[in-house]
């Protein structure tokens, strides 16, 4: 099973990296993007015997590494192997 975990910082948590983005947009010439927050990605392959068995995986690996739930929110998204 393949999970996409998306990974943001919390609102109201700063985002030095998006700002430099936006700037660097802002730049180049692109005035109309008011704001950029910067998150992660992370895709993982789930060698699991069930979908309650892997969400419960993936779960605790977001819990415990792929995320630090003082500053970063997550969300799960399940994709089709097809």
């Amino acid at each position: 099973m393949k999970a996409h975990v998306h990974v943001r910082l919390k609102p109201g948590i700063l985002d030095p990296q998006g700002k430099a983005v936006q700037q660097a947009l802002h730049h180049l010439g692109f005035r109309a993007v008011e704001s950029v927050r910067i998150g992660k990605l992370i895709e993982l392959e789930v060698a699991a015997e069930t979908r309650e068995e892997a969400e419960a995986l993936v779960q605790q690996a977001c819990q415990k590494l792929l995320a630090n739930p003082v500053i970063e929110t997550y969300d799960i998204e399940w994709v089709d192997a097809s």
